[in-house]
């Protein structure tokens, strides 16, 4: 399978997960790691329900592979993530030394992978990780309009 078929597959999953932060009363974002094409890790978000503001579905996947590897680190990684991360989240993933990120919807207000700082792209920092942006960010993007609309 090419890696574009791939990434699909997984930020499908990571879609799901978004889905299940919706029925959750949660805003809809998901995330899945993924390492040699195997699924480490899925969450979706959690902050309302865990009241904890750093359960961002990115955290809470980072957090239950470096528990299941025993490791802090998660090198050779992929996350996929249905919205661009926040400065948090980017700042966890270049500690868990991720190596790639994908995601879908770009995130004007928050968004720290090129929309609103790009925590990624500086050079002063010892590890780099790959980004990827707008893999199906129309998806991505419509699932957290609707849920913003009904609660309008």
């Amino acid at each position: 399978m090419t890696q574009a078929k791939l990434d699909r597959q997984f930020m499908q999953q990571a879609l799901e997960q978004a889905g299940l932060a919706a029925n959750a009363g949660e805003v809809p974002v998901g995330a899945v790691l993924v390492r040699d094409g195997q699924v480490i890790a899925r969450a979706f978000n959690q902050p309302i329900a865990k009241h904890d503001p750093s359960a961002h579905a990115e955290m809470l996947a980072l957090r239950q592979a470096a528990s299941s590897e025993e490791n802090y680190r998660l090198p050779g990684s992929t996350l996929y993530v249905t919205l661009e991360p926040c400065t948090m989240c980017a700042g966890a993933m270049l500690h868990a030394r991720i190596n790639r990120v994908v995601y879908g919807a770009l995130d004007p207000k928050t968004g720290a992978a090129g929309s609103v700082l790009d925590v990624f792209s500086s050079k002063q920092i010892n590890h780099q990780t790959t980004v990827e942006g707008g893999l199906m960010g129309e998806e991505c993007g419509q699932l957290l309009r609707d849920f913003f609309k009904e609660r309008r």
